[in-house]
């Protein structure tokens, strides 16, 4: 597969780093160090870090954006150590040397992702224990039923979209629109702020020269999100953050918000993306799926580990002088935590062509304390949707040959761009929209929330939220009406019909 073009602009660079830092202890000038933010993570981020690690060993000094010193840490064992002692590696962000140094230009792609917030992943101790407590209590009183449902309804609405014409981009319409439609209503947002979200926090999460303005965008809406909750609460996240015991400002909720927002979508796009199309192009997944040694959500488990939605993530920064991988730590400075390198730590995964079905110990949520509570979430959406997409379109199959598959890269992430395919457009555009008896799961459902709270408006007919005042780049909306054709009364599963795709291929 081929790589595109890198875009990424990038600020001035720093002043030159003082004694001590990763630069100077590597290579005595920041020109020996590789740039995450270049041309060579952007091609092939994993042969960077795999060279990187053959270099310097699990853990290696790179550049940021305006070269910038810090650390990525490649190892499994040692993103482990680091994540698990707080007391030498904080997540405060305000200690890195740089902040205090007044060396990251205000208009820094960095500053969306590692400026401190008043949110769990930006602090230690019992402040960051109350706020993960209202976080991890106000996601778990969803019903996991009732999620699926949602996914399985926008699901449905997105497939009607394209279903009649035969062919379709995975990537742009289905992929990138699901996540963020589910996490809408899990927010307790109107169904039409989900396009200009999903443009805005992939924006944000590239670092682009825009992503100051999108991390705006997507504030902004947030904010007045959780006033229109403090007057007028509902069965949503944010509601429930709001009226949470550990008493949470406005915020904090709003800023909570933001973090699950766009660490859902942004994982979750990537999860959809790279498990279709695996399930499209892998011979051994085609096999192990038809003979029944591997499920759909094996599947998903498999690329957490092989291709995790997020390559890289802005961890920690030391406390104290310190060591770790054989590298000398100083205090203020700043740790990558390498997640798709760890996954491949030779050091655990010697072969790594070894399926690892059933194994979830691998470094895609992050570990430890600090483990993304909104997991399961991003499974559900990617198992059920793909699960429900593929019912109704049980002959899918790659309209390209996989080597014209293109892949972007940014600092955190690596993407397909897009993932076409071809079809038989069902007869009727709704025919499998419903599930027949018994199987409530992929039922058309009504949403958690009341009718009026789910289509964006509350009793008064008033929108839930106010439109922002700052513009996102605008795309195309998805259909808002629920399928309409007549109900079976029965399906075939979606197992059955897989395997008879197989057998024909």
């Amino acid at each position: 597969m081929t790589a595109s073009s890198f875009h990424q602009p990038r600020t001035t660079s720093a002043s030159e780093p003082p004694p001590g830092c990763p630069a100077h202890a590597r290579s005595g000038n920041p020109d020996g160090l590789a740039r995450l933010f270049g041309p060579e993570a952007a091609e092939d981020p994993m042969g960077l870090y795999e060279r990187l690690r053959a270099r310097h060993g699990p853990v290696a000094p790179v550049l940021l954006d305006g070269d910038l010193p810090a650390w990525i840490v490649l190892g499994y064992r040692e993103i482990l150590e680091v994540v698990g002692t707080p007391s030498r590696f904080s997540r405060d962000s305000r200690i890195w040397r740089w902040f205090r140094e007044g060396k990251v230009p205000q208009n820094s792609p960095l500053l969306p992702m590692i400026a401190w917030q008043p949110v769990c992943l930006f602090l230690d101790g019992e402040e960051r224990h109350r706020l993960r407590l209202a976080l991890n209590e106000s996601l778990e009183r969803f019903n996991r039923r009732g999620i699926r449902r949602h996914i399985t309804r926008f699901t449905h609405q997105l497939v009607d979209d394209f279903a009649a014409r035969g062919e379709a981009d995975l990537a742009d319409d289905f992929a990138e629109h699901l996540p963020m439609l589910v996490m809408t209503q899990l927010l307790g947002m109107p169904d039409a702020y989900g396009p200009q979200l999903v443009e805005a926090s992939r924006d944000m999460v590239a670092g682009t020269e825009t992503s100051v303005a999108s991390n705006d965008f997507i504030v902004d809406t947030l904010q007045q999100l959780t006033r229109r909750k403090r007057e007028k609460p509902g069965d949503d996240v944010t509601s429930w953050l709001l009226e949470h015991s550990s008493k949470l400002t406005d915020e904090e909720v709003w800023n909570h918000l933001r973090v699950i927002l766009i660490a859902a979508n942004e994982t979750t796009v990537n999860l959809l993306k790279s498990t279709l199309r695996m399930v499209l192009t892998d011979p051994r997944c085609h096999a192990s799926l038809a003979g029944g040694q591997m499920t759909l959500p094996d599947v998903v488990e498999q690329v957490l580990w092989s291709e995790p939605p997020l390559m890289t993530i802005p961890g920690r920064w030391a406390a104290v002088d310190t060591e770790v991988g054989g590298q000398k730590i100083e205090a203020g400075d700043m740790l990558l935590l390498g997640l798709g390198a760890g996954n491949h730590d030779p050091a655990i995964r010697p072969d790594l062509s070894v399926p690892l079905h059933g194994n979830r110990s691998h470094l895609a949520f992050s570990s430890g304390p600090q483990e993304c509570p909104g997991q399961d979430i991003g499974r559900a959406i990617a198992d059920t949707g793909i699960d429900t997409l593929l019912t109704r379109l049980p002959d899918l199959q790659l309209s390209v040959p996989e080597e014209e598959l293109h892949w972007q890269s940014g600092w955190m992430t690596r993407h397909l761009t897009s993932l076409p395919v071809k079809f038989t457009p069902p007869r009727s555009d709704a025919s499998a929209a419903s599930a027949g008896p018994g199987d409530t799961d992929a039922e058309v459902p009504r949403p958690l929330q009341d009718t009026a709270d789910a289509t964006g408006l509350d009793a008064g007919n008033e929108p839930l939220v106010q439109a922002p005042s700052v513009q996102a780049p605008s795309v195309r909306a998805p259909s808002a009406s629920a399928p309409t054709a007549a109900v079976p009364t029965a399906r075939a599963s979606w197992w059955d019909s897989l395997k008879a795709w197989l057998r024909r291929r």
